[in-house]
């Protein structure tokens, strides 16, 4: 009798042993892959599904026609591609206070990954990186100018652009396509747009040297970053009595004071960051836009969250300044720096094939862009008239 009981005790405990072994090897119906998978070390990184991607705009809007409608669209079809949940937050207006409330906003929310475009944010991400471990922060044009002594942690990346090879790209094609008489106007004189403004010099000096024909550029910052009527003012005096033919306009919206100069007297523009021929030349006058200097934002947020996000590859890239410029040099649609292909305006004096070789030149070394951007650059076949800015 006593060893009955004790093989049936036996037997109960080897019954629960082996149900809580099943209990334990199986899934919950419920379970639709969002658990965190191990990591080497025996870490865990989160899948797809448990990011959420936010995206801060800076001083401007989404629909800026520029830096921040650029990263917005990117980033919504990136989202909308992976079915990742996506949001924008835009601040109360123009200080590190408010966009530090954003970021706060969205990490509150739930989002894990924050795009930040412009190098406002380089105050905001010495604030918000570092208590904010768990979330990775993208920034774009934030250079280590903009982050002072700050040193980047792990869960911070900075993507920047060579834009004076965009930028010497736009002058020598203006000067080659026939214009003699060209303006620069800058939003603020910031390091970005300096660059894009020093290439333009650059690119229209070495196409007036190989051409042989007297160039002249008016040279200005509005100091200010959208177009208004006091800027218009001194676009219609450089059209109307300077004599300007086409004014590379860089810095957000301030483009929109140009436009309206130019219309008045069928003059033209280049636009900048993005191809803004569509925007331009519907609001303004077909025909208006020359070409554009374009850097590639759609193609840097699209890498980084494929990296960050379907690829896990975010070691990579934490704690990183990147300076992102040429890649490719057959394929000029490659680069991170770039004219637009389809909507310059080409002609015989000035083909795709001749863009093709400029950029060949430019990654091979044979033609070099200074990005100094301490000393205004030297020149040897045009007249440059540096007038400061418009607005004190």
């Amino acid at each position: 009798m006593k060893k009955s009981k004790k093989l049936l005790a036996l037997l109960l405990s080897l019954t629960m042993v082996f149900a809580l072994a099943a209990c334990g090897s199986g899934t919950s119906g419920g379970d639709s892959g969002t658990a965190e998978s191990p990591a080497a070390g025996g870490e865990t990184t989160p899948t797809a599904t448990e990011y959420k991607v936010a995206m801060i705009t800076d001083y401007g809007d989404i629909t800026d026609q520029s830096f921040n409608q650029t990263t917005y669209e990117a980033c919504s079809a990136f989202c909308e591609a992976n079915n990742v949940p996506f949001e924008y937050f835009k601040p109360a207006g123009d200080s590190t206070a408010e966009r530090v409330a954003m970021v706060d906003a969205a990490v509150a929310d739930g989002y894990n990954v924050v795009v930040m475009p412009g190098f406002a944010f380089g105050e905001t991400i010495t604030q918000v990186a570092d208590i904010n471990p768990d979330v990775t922060f993208i920034a774009l044009d934030v250079s280590q100018d903009d982050l002072g002594s700050y040193t980047l942690p792990e869960n911070v990346y900075c993507a920047v652009y060579q834009e004076e090879l965009c930028g010497y790209m736009a002058g020598y094609a203006a000067v080659k396509l026939g214009y003699t008489h060209l303006g620069f106007l800058g939003g603020m004189s910031v390091p970005a747009v300096v660059r894009y403004g020093y290439g333009y010099v650059q690119g229209a000096d070495a196409a007036a040297a190989e051409l042989g024909v007297d160039v002249t550029v008016e040279y200005v910052y509005g100091n200010a970053f959208a177009g208004d009527a006091d800027i218009t003012a001194y676009m219609d005096n450089w059209y109307q009595n300077l004599g300007v033919e086409v004014v590379f306009a860089s810095g957000g919206s301030i483009y929109t004071s140009a436009a309206e100069a130019a219309a008045k007297v069928n003059g033209k523009l280049i636009g900048v960051d993005v191809d803004q021929a569509p925007i331009i030349d519907s609001g303004y006058g077909e025909g208006m836009t020359v070409t554009s200097a374009m850097k590639g934002l759609s193609a840097t947020v699209n890498h980084m969250l494929t990296e960050t996000i379907l690829n896990g590859n975010w070691a990579q890239y934490g704690g990183k300044v990147d300076t992102l410029g040429l890649v490719d040099g057959s394929d000029p649609e490659a680069n991170y720096v770039q004219i637009p292909m389809e909507s310059t305006q080409w002609d015989d004096s000035f083909t795709q094939d001749d863009y093709k070789t400029l950029v060949s030149q430019m990654y091979d070394g044979t033609i070099t862009v200074s990005n100094d951007i301490s000393v205004e650059p030297e020149v040897s076949a045009i007249t440059v008239n540096y007038y400061g800015n418009v607005k004190g």
